[in-house]
């Protein structure tokens, strides 16, 4: 699974990367987010943007937003299986930006070390996700969004049996084309990421509560 990771970045930075020109969503550098909190994102309906939402996706039919906390993530294999996720594959895609995330390693004594996992070079990266909008009691208009999981790598395997469906800078257009609806083509396209481009290393455990933010919390231990 995907349950936390960072943005650490400068916007501007970020804008450029993915070759964004309008910004409705500020975006600051973050080192622990978590489920349930506003994460940065690129909606396919408006793909130049750096929009936001709600990260644990509440489908438009739910009747409480606390479903939202037990679907932060998707499985690539079973998207055009699931109702929940089916007609999301075709209509509503999103990247996720961000330049990290953390898994934990479960150690030879039971312990759990959470691991760092980014790209080589440091720069930012889109994992797949899917996005809804659900209207609260109150009538305000909610955009969430959910993590697509995928096989781990090479690098992952040691660390988790899931991690996040990196999309390479080509099939981050692809992704977000809204002309692109066939189910099994958008599928492979959520495949492991490179191991070779990517690299991890221990950070402290105080990243294990979603209370504790700064710089600190990537440092390498």
């Amino acid at each position: 699974m995907c349950g936390r990771f960072t943005l650490t970045l400068d916007p501007a930075q970020l804008m450029a990367r993915f070759s964004l020109s309008n910004a409705e969503f500020v975006a600051q550098p973050r080192f622990n987010i978590a489920p349930t909190q506003t994460v940065a994102v690129v909606f396919d309906e408006s793909p130049h943007t750096l929009s936001s939402a709600r990260w644990g996706l509440v489908p438009s039919w739910a009747k409480d937003i606390a479903i939202g906390s037990r679907m932060i993530n998707a499985r690539a294999e079973t998207l055009d299986e699931k109702p929940s996720f089916r007609t999301l594959l075709r209509r509503r895609r999103c990247l996720v930006l961000t330049d990290s995330f953390y898994e934990w390693r479960i150690n030879a004594d039971g312990s759990k070390t959470p691991m760092r996992i980014l790209m080589r070079d440091g720069a930012p990266f889109a994992m797949a996700g899917l996005w809804d909008i659900w209207k609260t009691p109150h009538g305000e208009v909610l955009r969430t969004c959910t993590v697509i999981t995928t096989s781990p790598n090479e690098l992952a395997i040691p660390i988790h049996d899931r991690m996040p469906a990196i999309l390479s800078h080509n099939a981050e257009i692809s992704w977000l084309n809204m002309a692109n609806e066939n189910p099994a083509y958008l599928k492979s396209l959520l495949i492991p990421y490179p191991a070779e481009a990517m690299y991890a290393y221990p950070v402290s455990s105080r990243v294990n509560s979603v209370r504790n933010e700064g710089a600190e919390l990537i440092a390498k231990i």
